[in-house]
């Protein structure tokens, strides 16, 4: 991997990893971006400010909100939702991580929801359990091993499911939030045939490079 930049911005073909993903999820509809930032948010931003003068995003917003400390997942979406005074539900998404479809699916589905991802070996990840249309489990990567579906880092979210929670306190989607929903039956998903990479070990970023450079013609 890179060392001198946030994964976000690994280089890929001479561009940042990120501008590949909003130009997909522009691609996909989305025309409100809100990027929550803390390790080296003024590079992220510098970026975000080249794509925000471009002509094609003429009708696409950015913003961004900054953590003066590292919040976790799940403090960083309740400090944006405190900032941005959202009421309504909203997508959440990794930005080191590609999947080829989901937004709109997802978007469709009532939340809260998660979009799962088949993968041919779930040990890296840890997998998911389903009971009807409810997630019912989230197995732990020691425990999890061969085929199965995983979490894929893209949510539809509603601003309550942060209640009891302190604006400004460090804490975690994956650890505090989801568990919680699933032990009130209450966390649903949508299961996508799609694409997922995620450029956080050297393997996959190669191979994401890679599938870049050949005009995303092959498989990934």
């Amino acid at each position: 991997m890179v060392a001198d930049v946030p994964k976000p911005l690994a280089p890929v073909s001479n561009r940042p990893f990120i501008t590949y993903l909003i130009d997909h999820w522009v691609d996909q509809g989305i025309k409100d971006f809100v990027f929550l930032l803390h390790f080296e948010a003024a590079q992220i931003e510098a970026t975000i400010n080249k794509l925000s003068v471009d002509p094609k995003f003429s009708e696409i917003s950015f913003r961004s909100v900054c953590e003066e400390k590292a919040l976790g997942t799940g403090g960083a979406v309740l400090h944006a939702i405190g900032e941005l005074e959202i009421r309504d539900s909203f997508l959440v998404a990794n930005a080191d991580t590609w999947l080829g479809s989901g937004v709109q699916v997802l978007s469709m589905q009532p939340p809260c929801a998660l979009a799962a991802v088949k993968v041919p070996n779930t040990q890296r990840y840890g997998s998911l359990g389903f009971s009807e249309n409810k997630i019912s489990s989230f197995e732990e990567k020691s425990d999890s091993m061969g085929e199965g579906y995983v979490n894929s880092g893209l949510y539809h979210l509603t601003p309550n499911i942060f209640d009891g929670f302190k604006t400004g306190d460090e804490f975690s989607l994956e650890e505090d939030i989801f568990p919680k929903l699933v032990y009130l039956s209450r966390l649903g998903f949508v299961k996508l045939d799609s694409s997922f990479i995620d450029i956080g070990i050297p393997t996959d970023y190669s191979r994401f490079c890679k599938w870049i450079e050949l005009g995303k013609n092959n498989v990934i």
